[in-house]
């Protein structure tokens, strides 16, 4: 792909988003159902001494995140962490009754919503329910109505696209409001620190601090061919974003009908030993991203691009759902291992899980792979 090629930049500044993100949700419901639990550190997973140590950490409160405890850790490090946190198992199905209760406000104002989990979701309330202007006026309705039929705090963010409200929803927490506004959006996005940006996981970022990317307006320097070239899609979404531009719309009653990650490399990869990080490093964020939606998959699809630009996929349809690190990462290695590559460089890698279904996480726990020989 020639380096002087260039993808047109077209930015659709009419729409009128929020995205609303309950505050540690899962832990707040407990909170106000038990007064005495509020100011203490609250970690929702089992404790990890009545299940031998196994089992990851749905949510915590945020005296909780003060230790650096957080979600889809194992609890087992998460007691490490703050061995005088209280462990509560939780009950998905009640949490979801209470986030269909947050959906009927939803819908007061608009049908036009996308769910990413339980506890956040899109609203296009461009043309809403109420004929309200404001889409400022509109959270604070909502945040303010949530709280009168549940009494659970909601953090909102305001802008012209998912990607920026997304980022607002984020940047006050909890109880916050964060307005982007188009002739805003590019001084926000300059002094944003790159973790901050939705879409870079923490895989990624020391390859962008590798790069001298700290903040938006370093990743604005970059030009659009190498971010294509480091980061394949996720190069040319990027490039976009930090512009202000994302154009997807809310998906009404969207469903996920795969979950994956992928990563294209600078330098190509010749020893079997680096392939396999990856693998592994693809395959948690993977299943973080499941854990995070509620569901579980029993198709895997490993990607594989060679120097010579040969895109190779092989996939395994499993007789049970996963979605777990250690059982994503078992399959991928196998698929792997069938290609019996040696010394051939490798240019992408990618991990996908689908024939997806929702899952309840109540009581997990991590396999035990026993390794032979």
């Amino acid at each position: 792909m020639s380096n002087g090629l260039k993808f047109p930049l077209i930015n659709d500044l009419s729409r009128k988003i929020i995205h609303v993100d309950m505050d540690a949700f899962y832990a707040s419901i407990e909170e106000r159902d038990n007064p005495g639990l509020k100011g203490k550190p609250l970690v929702i997973a089992k404790h990890p001494n009545d299940t031998n140590g196994r089992g990851v950490v749905t949510t915590a409160n945020y005296e909780a995140r003060k230790y650096g405890i957080h979600s889809a850790m194992s609890a087992k490090k998460a007691y490490e962490l703050c061995p005088h946190a209280t462990f509560v198992s939780g009950n998905r199905e009640y949490y979801a009754e209470v986030s269909k209760q947050i959906h009927e406000v939803f819908r007061e104002y608009t049908d036009v919503i996308e769910p990413l989990s339980l506890d956040e979701a899109y609203l296009d309330v461009t043309s809403n329910k109420q004929d309200i202007k404001s889409a400022i006026k509109i959270a604070r309705l909502i945040q303010s109505k949530i709280y009168e039929k549940v009494e659970l705090t909601s953090s909102a963010g305001v802008s012209y696209n998912k990607f920026l409200a997304k980022i607002a929803s984020d940047y006050d927490k909890p109880k916050g409001l964060t307005v982007i506004l188009p002739e805003d959006a590019q001084e926000f996005l300059f002094e944003l620190p790159i973790e901050k940006f939705y879409g870079i996981g923490k895989k990624t970022i020391p390859l962008m601090h590798e790069m001298g990317v700290y903040t938006g307006k370093d990743l604005y320097d970059i030009p659009e061919m190498t971010l294509i070239d480091l980061f394949g899609k996720k190069g040319y979404s990027l490039y976009r974003k930090v512009r202000g531009i994302h154009n997807d719309p809310v998906e009404n009653n969207r469903e996920r009908k795969s979950i994956g990650r992928e990563r294209t490399f600078g330098k190509t990869l010749i020893q079997e030993t680096d392939v396999l990080k990856h693998l592994r490093e693809m395959s948690e964020e993977v299943s973080q991203k499941l854990l995070k939606n509620e569901l579980k998959g029993k198709t895997i699809v490993l990607k594989v691009r060679t120097n010579s630009y040969e895109t190779v996929t092989r996939r395994m349809t499993l007789n049970k759902y996963i979605y777990q690190t250690e059982e994503i990462y078992f399959y991928a290695n196998q698929l792997w291992e069938e290609l019996n590559w040696t010394n051939i460089g490798i240019r992408l890698v990618g991990v996908t899980i689908t024939t997806l279904e929702k899952s309840v996480y109540e009581a997990i726990e991590l396999p035990l792979f026993i390794k032979k020989g």
